[in-house]
């Protein structure tokens, strides 16, 4: 046998032997680079293919052969489910994308998608958010709690409007999913859940000291037109209304942060405007302003906005590769 066969062959062995459940997967990394710094000529690469909504993962192992090209060695553990049925194709098949030490095929995303509902992002910017999530969630070997599950299920039938038994069963039969499959996807729902709430505590407190202006408690009315007009007090706004094109009335109170840019530092009393926005002409006036309490309510939204940062500067630091051929 050449030396490359009895390397091969040595693979699988050592393929054979990792553990693969998602706590050990640093363990299994070791071990590969032991095996790989025996062997350098070989350029071994160990890849770990984390299942999401479950603790199970899988390995290749990438040899360079000595003649050009690469050798990928799989050797699925003996465990009653073929290779094929257990997967559907092998790993990089379908796979869709890599985020760090996440692999993502088309057929987890599209699963994915179906929790999903920030109108604010696209489906690759949502999709890549919740492997970012997934990275952190390598050596979560934690169990769920049956509140953790009930909570993600009650969170995700609302969002779908899935009110009772008979519309969940529906929705189930219509998107091809059994019990079983439902409840793997609420776990990962559950996790990514639970792993989000336990940051957004974390960093919350912090964010609000450091964004506390951004948390007041605000009572404004403002008013967005296709014409331009001027306006020097909320009486103004009011009188202005029957004459203007399109005109929006907003009134109401709001945290600062979420006001309209020109509002939001503004002091009680003040009037802005008007000023061009994306919507049109805008005026408005700060009738109230409280400032930021460091109660439940307002340390949930700092919670939040904390998280989205923290996700935005994940999101910019992570290696992504989207696998279109």
């Amino acid at each position: 046998m050449s030396d490359f066969g009895m390397a091969v062959e040595s693979g699988v062995r050592l393929l054979r032997s990792l553990p693969r459940r998602r706590p050990d997967v640093e363990e299994a990394r070791r071990t590969a680079a032991a095996w790989a710094a025996e062997r350098p000529g070989l350029s071994a690469q160990l890849v770990v293919d984390v299942r999401p909504g479950t603790p199970v993962v899988d390995y290749d192992l990438l040899l360079a052969h000595p003649e050009g090209g690469t050798v990928a060695v799989s050797a699925p553990p003996e465990d009653g489910v073929p290779w094929l049925v257990d997967h559907s194709t092998h790993w990089a098949a379908g796979g869709l994308v890599t985020v760090d030490d996440v692999h993502l095929s088309v057929a987890q995303a599209l699963t994915m998608l179906r929790s999903l509902s920030r109108r604010d992002a696209t489906p690759y910017e949502e999709i890549v958010d919740q492997c970012v999530i997934l990275n952190e969630l390598l050596d979560d070997d934690e169990p769920l709690t049956p509140g953790d599950l009930q909570a993600a299920a009650d969170e995700f039938r609302r969002g779908r409007g899935l009110l009772d038994r008979a519309s969940t069963l529906a929705w189930l039969e219509e998107v091809g999913m059994s019990g079983e499959m439902f409840e793997t996807y609420i776990s990962g729902i559950a996790r990514r859940r639970r792993f989000r709430r336990r940051k957004e505590s974390e960093l919350g407190p912090g964010y609000l000291a450091a964004h506390r202006a951004d948390f007041d408690r605000v009572r404004a009315v403002w008013v967005v037109s296709a014409d331009r007009y001027a306006a020097s007090s909320p009486q103004d706004l009011l009188v202005l209304l029957p004459e203007l094109r399109e005109a929006r009335v907003i009134v109401g109170e709001r945290l600062a942060r979420e006001l309209p840019a020109e509002l939001r530092g503004a002091p009680a009393g003040a009037v802005v405007g008007p000023c061009e926005s994306e919507e049109g002409y805008l005026s408005g006036t700060v009738l109230e302003r409280r400032p930021a309490e460091d109660d439940a309510e307002t340390l949930a939204a700092a919670g939040r906005a904390a998280f989205a940062e923290w996700l935005a500067g994940r999101r910019r630091q992570a290696r992504i590769e989207w696998h279109w051929s």
